[in-house]
């Protein structure tokens, strides 16, 4: 029997399709990894990294995803971003001690608060509106305030210090957005486990909310795949990064000894959890535990380690320090600079351990050991000078770091070479910086600007439309100890509305960034792990440009009394309340009703204690006036005697009537005169 060709089609439309969905299954792979390393100041950095690949459309033009979240899909495809980067980060890198010449540091080190920038395939009209339709998405996703950076006074459009972007690119910050597990949740979301399996389940909030430096990352790439960018495939990557400080144990060392002595940790003791395993829908799950250049160079140098256990790449429980866990393999680093050790990396798959053999990796250190992270050419500070709620000036130091004879610098200083630094900085509108008024100092001595700069472009704020930006290339020399750079500003005004709820606490300028171009870092591993090699340390070879961030700074502005329309509202109400009470007290009584009331309860008393006793011997005056009728007339006595009045002859309550209403009238008169006034002035 013969099928109709009308069912044939089908069925090999339903065959293709089934056959392309399959194929786009198999290109979706999702990778999680750790980063385990000691620093210098008894701390520990925990690096989570996850990446996320999703494959082009079909030929359909349709994505069907099983890992790849979809939401960041419709948003790639929606607003056409071609990369993007989204941080929420609380705390600020120590660069001195946690190190600044690194690729953890130039990629994963963010400055306070949110950092977004974008990067879109449309024509340039229509950048600005996709960043806004983007950051109102992420404010969705995320649970966070980013869609305050929408209004053109909060993003800026660097042209080439930043990122080279032709014009597509845009940049905002929110220094003062808090980061909260509202955060944190949508971006396990992302994840296709979540944190309930896997790498990602020792994310236990309490542990990394206490930490000294967190810092969460989101960064997708489109990929193109033809040559008009419409069909493209998306990577995901969302790291974590924190500095734990983990909890002292007790040694047998002596009291010198013990206090450089490195603290003993375990994944246990730092996160209060153990990993049960990989993620069933990750590609693979891996722990590694760096050892940095400098601490390598100090372990080569101590007896107790010896060089064999370099060179033998291996794991002797003999060392320094002892690990819990033996590692599955060691990677050395290619040595890429003459006189500088290489670093290590023990790799530890998670893939063998279970619920019932959970893997719990623990360092115990033996002998105490110093050593210091490699420092970036120069160290970068920011700060105000001036006082006064009028003016004052931004200054941003750069200072020489002290580095060893070998390093670039050095080597480069000799040759008399010169040092190029890109300064970004964007100031809020109500900063009204004088670029005019900037001003160099290399080595505590003023210098023409002119002979230093390089390349400079300003952009000028202009009040409540766009802040203010500035770009610079300066060319200092290899050996300069210190420069200095300072810039004057005035201080504006805002409208009442404008100001936040903690208006006193002072107002932020956003952190700038200073890049060394001459200058990139980036890890190399022999060519025969390239096979195994991670996206992790993939990011690792990639070579950066150094890139840190200053500080960001408090700026106090004009604060009018917020006090003082409380002060009035309640004094106005109280005014109103005391006067509408008493004309409604007034109002509700009637004429006379307080004497009536009184003398019936006087009457009331007489003939209950003095008319029922005619036989008593004596009775008072009052008493007396009351059997005779004139009770009223001594009361009205009375009355006058207390008021300090005399007497006046009673009036009948029709006599008095007129008068109280015609007072009462006068009120209402008065009080609606005055509610119609202030409905016209003030309403």
């Amino acid at each position: 029997m013969e099928l109709p060709s009308r069912w044939v089609f089908l069925l090999f439309l339903l065959l293709s399709s089934t056959k392309a969905f399959g194929s786009e299954v198999d290109k979706e792979e999702f990778q999680e990894e750790l980063l385990l390393k000691p620093l210098p100041d008894r701390k520990v950095l925990a690096h989570f990294h996850f990446e996320t690949r999703a494959p082009p459309c079909n030929s359909n033009g349709l994505h069907h995803h099983h890992l790849f979240p979809k939401s960041i899909s419709q948003m790639v495809e929606k607003f056409r971003v071609k990369e993007m980067e989204l941080s929420f980060t609380q705390g600020r890198w120590n660069y001195e001690r946690w190190g600044g010449f690194d690729t953890m540091s130039s990629n994963n080190a963010k400055p306070p608060g949110v950092e977004l920038w974008a990067v879109f395939d449309v024509p340039k009209e229509q950048v600005d509106s996709s960043w806004k339709n983007l950051t109102h998405t992420l404010s969705g996703i995320f649970c966070a305030s980013i869609n305050f950076l929408e209004s053109s006074s909060m993003y800026s459009a660097p042209d080439w210090s930043f990122r080279q972007a032709s014009g597509s690119l845009r940049y905002g910050m929110l220094p003062r957005e808090a980061v909260c597990t509202e955060n944190l949740t949508p971006w396990l979301k992302l994840l296709p486990c979540r944190d309930k399996a896997g790498i990602s389940s020792l994310m236990d909030r309490p542990s990394i909310y206490t930490s000294l430096y967190y810092s969460q990352r989101l960064h997708l790439t489109s990929i193109a795949s033809d040559l008009e960018g419409l069909n493209s495939g998306i990577v995901l990557e969302q790291t974590l990064t924190v500095v734990l400080h983990p909890s002292r144990q007790r040694t047998g060392l002596t009291h010198f000894s013990q206090s450089y002595l490195q603290p003993s940790w375990s994944l246990s003791s730092i996160f209060g959890r153990k990993v049960n395993g990989r993620c069933v829908l990750a590609k693979s799950s891996k722990v590694y535990l760096q050892l940095e250049r400098g601490l390598v160079s100090q372990l080569k140098k101590s007896e107790n380690y010896g060089a064999d256990y370099i060179a033998s790449e291996g794991y002797d429980g003999e060392a320094n320090f002892e690990l819990s866990v033996n590692p599955d393999r060691v990677i050395k680093e290619e040595n890429s600079r003459n006189g500088i050790s290489s670093s290590l990396l023990y790799e530890f798959s998670v893939d063998k351990y279970s619920n019932s053999k959970p893997f719990d990796l623990g360092l115990t250190w033996k002998f105490p050991v110093i050593w210091s992270c490699q420092q970036a050419p120069l160290h970068a500070s920011r700060f105000l000078m001036g006082s006064g709620n009028e003016r004052g000036a931004i200054a941003i130091l750069l200072k020489s770091t002290d580095l060893n004879d070998s390093s670039p610098v050095a080597n480069s200083a000799i040759d008399g070479c010169e040092l190029r630094v890109n300064i970004f900085q964007v100031v809020p509108w109500y900063i009204r910086v004088y670029y005019h008024s900037l001003q160099l100092f290399v080595d505590d001595q003023l210098k023409a600007v002119g002979a230093f700069v390089e390349k400079i472009h300003v952009m000028p704020s202009k009040d409540k439309i766009s802040p203010g930006m500035m770009e610079m290339v300066l060319k200092l020399p290899c050996g300069v100890k210190s420069a200095a750079l300072t810039l004057d500003f005035d201080k504006g005004f805002l409208h009442i509305d404008e100001y936040p709820p903690d208006a006193n606490q002072g107002f932020d300028i956003p952190s700038a960034a200073i890049g060394f171009p001459d200058f990139h870092t980036s890890m190399l591993f022999p060519s025969n792990e390239s096979e195994r090699k991670s996206p992790m340390l993939s990011k690792f070879q990639e070579s950066s440009p150094v890139l840190l961030y200053t500080e960001v700074l408090l700026v106090p502005l004009t604060t009018p009394d917020f006090s003082m329309p409380y002060n009035v509202i309640t004094i106005t109400c109280t005014v109103f309340a005391l006067y509408f009470g008493s004309l409604l007290n007034v109002l509700r009584q009637r004429v006379g009703e307080k004497e009536r009331l009184l003398k019936s309860k006087v009457f009331y008393w007489f003939d209950l204690h003095v008319y029922s006793a005619p036989d008593l011997p004596f009775l008072p005056p009052f008493a007396a006036a009351a059997k005779t009728g004139r009770l009223s007339d001594l009361l009205s006595r009375l009355s006058a005697k207390l008021r300090g009045r005399s007497q006046e002859p009673m009036q009948s309550p029709s006599e008095s009537s007129p008068s109280i209403n015609s007072k009462l009238a006068l009120k209402v008169l008065l009080m609606a005169a005055l509610a119609v006034a202030w409905q016209y002035y003030f309403g």
